[in-house]
């Protein structure tokens, strides 16, 4: 039945207009790890529910009958099932599925008295049904209000927002890509970072003889972007080579020199930054993490810079709890 029910479907859907994307949850392969994380999936079984939980589950709060066929494409176990479920069943139906299974789960976890072992799990999961489509979760009851090191201006992004655009630097951290095409969904990111908060971002670019990963506005500075997506520290001679394209520049340029991999040791005892300053992957984990205003953090660093001599400066330490 399964199969011949989702080709019903697709003659349905193009009789009527509809593509299946509007139909099916848009997943991917990173937001299906993530599911199975929280709820348990691709090892047969779906947090505590025994068949009959999770089919009177799926029917009461759902308003799907799991054990359809057309939900058995990958095997008949309840995992199994919702794996199937989460590739064919329509997008409000999924939105509803992943809600009520993060109540479920907390509900447990806090009658066990756990901390939650995966790593942001609220926000993480909050952004994926907002990239659905749907509302975000709502915050979490137990927790105390922001603390004053994060704060969000009123005029700022939302908080669904700054968790999405958290998601996806996690995603980036674990895409299985070449390292071109990394480096480019690393400059999407920046860019993208950037202009939520307002800071006028411009994509890469080329001039005669030079690439430039991008560019942005802050405090009447133009700052131009190097980026690098690697595991490998940035040395000196790649600082040198950046620094020397903001120095053939106006004396308003600045740079941002933003290092996956961090900077090696060696690279501060035989480099003098001039209007740069510098940036790594665990600096962009703070920022998203804490919803930090990153004009705030851009301006921080360039002055810790201009007062101690000193172009990398750790978000943690300029920004303590």
């Amino acid at each position: 039945m399964g199969s011949d029910y989702l080709r019903g479907l697709s003659i349905i859907y193009d009789d009527l207009g509809i593509t299946e994307d509007l139909v099916m949850a848009p997943l991917s392969t990173v937001d299906m790890k993530l599911i199975d994380s929280l709820f348990g999936m691709y090892g047969g079984y779906v947090l505590n529910f025994s068949n009959a939980t999770f089919s009177s589950f799926f029917s009461r709060d759902v308003g799907v009958d799991i054990y359809d066929d057309v939900y058995a494409i990958h095997g008949n176990s309840k995992g199994k099932r919702l794996w199937s479920f989460l590739e064919v069943g329509q997008t409000n139906a999924v939105i509803k599925a992943l809600r009520a299974l993060w109540d479920i789960r907390e509900a447990e976890r806090m009658e066990r008295g756990e901390e939650d072992k995966v790593p942001q799990a609220r926000a993480r999961l909050s952004a994926l049904i907002v990239k659905l489509g749907g509302g975000p979760l709502t915050a979490d009851p137990s927790t105390e209000p922001p603390p004053t090191w994060a704060p969000t201006k009123p005029s700022g992004p939302s908080m669904s927002v700054l968790a999405a655009l958290e998601a996806e630097f996690m995603a980036l951290v674990q895409m299985e890509e070449t390292p071109q095409q990394r480096g480019y969904a690393f400059e999407r990111f920046l860019k993208r970072w950037f202009d939520i908060w307002g800071l006028d971002a411009h994509a890469s670019f080329r001039t005669t003889g030079e690439q430039i990963d991008g560019s942005f506005q802050h405090d009447g500075a133009t700052y131009l972007v190097e980026a690098k997506w690697h595991n490998k520290p940035v040395d000196a001679n790649m600082l040198h080579s950046f620094q020397g394209k903001l120095l053939e520049r106006p004396d308003w340029t600045r740079g941002l020199y933003v290092s996956y991999g961090g900077f090696s040791g060696e690279s501060f005892g035989a480099f003098t930054a001039r209007r740069l300053i510098m940036m790594d992957g665990t600096d962009i984990y703070f920022v998203l993490n804490r919803q930090l205003d990153l004009g705030r953090v851009i301006g921080a660093k360039a002055r810790h810079h201009s007062e101690k001599r000193q172009p990398f400066a750790r978000v943690t330490d300029i920004f303590p709890r």
